[in-house]
């Protein structure tokens, strides 16, 4: 039996996604065993973004600074805006880096079965970033999932009042599929195939 303080620990891990019960038992039987060297970093390195991580006011992606690096990245192209669910989606668009324009984290998805409303979303922010100006395309990138075209359909007809273009990702994308689980060769695909909304 392990002491109450490792087996707290094993089930913190174990809420993580993609690890279960055993395999946070063996993360953590892991750790102890290299406590000196791997445990004290990762300690470190949990501690320094507990202190530090802070959500940015423009686009909402998560960083140590506001406004975050791609918001304050000179070389970005601000006229182009790509709406995302999620920051694991920013993430995964912006590894494939394909995209050279801004980001906007939604922070979910319109949900009626969740109760998740527009009002529950990051929209307001967002339509206040287009009629500020300077904005020429609003990319919808939303998961083709239900809800994530139901969103998408939602924010075309809100944005339908400003002088964008409005674009969505290329159908090709597997329906329930999730952008942060795909290969960068269909991201890049879905990216070169966007077309206007409507």
């Amino acid at each position: 039996m392990a002491s109450q303080e490792i087996e707290r620990l094993a089930q913190a891990l174990a809420r993580l996604p993609g690890l279960g019960p055993r395999s946070a038992r063996r993360a953590v039987l892991w750790l102890v065993k290299r406590r000196e060297t791997s445990l004290v970093q990762l300690l470190d390195a949990l501690a320094d973004v507990r202190e530090r991580l802070v959500e940015c006011t423009t686009c909402g992606n998560v960083d140590t600074s506001d406004p975050c690096a791609i918001c304050s990245d000179p070389r970005r192209d601000a006229k182009a805006i790509c709406v995302v669910e999620d920051v694991a989606d920013l993430w995964a668009l912006d590894r494939a880096k394909l995209f050279t324009g801004t980001y906007h984290v939604l922070g979910g998805k319109l949900s009626a079965l969740d109760g998740v409303r527009p009002e529950d979303l990051n929209i307001a922010r967002l339509l206040a970033r287009v009629e500020a100006g300077g904005v020429d395309e609003v990319v919808l990138a939303m998961n083709a999932t239900l809800e994530g075209q139901t969103t998408a359909h939602y924010l075309a007809e809100r944005l339908e009042e400003f002088p964008v273009r409005i674009t969505q990702l290329a159908h090709g994308l597997p329906v329930g599929g999730e952008l942060d689980y795909l290969d960068e060769g269909t991201l890049a695909q879905a990216l070169r195939a966007r077309r206007p909304v409507g």
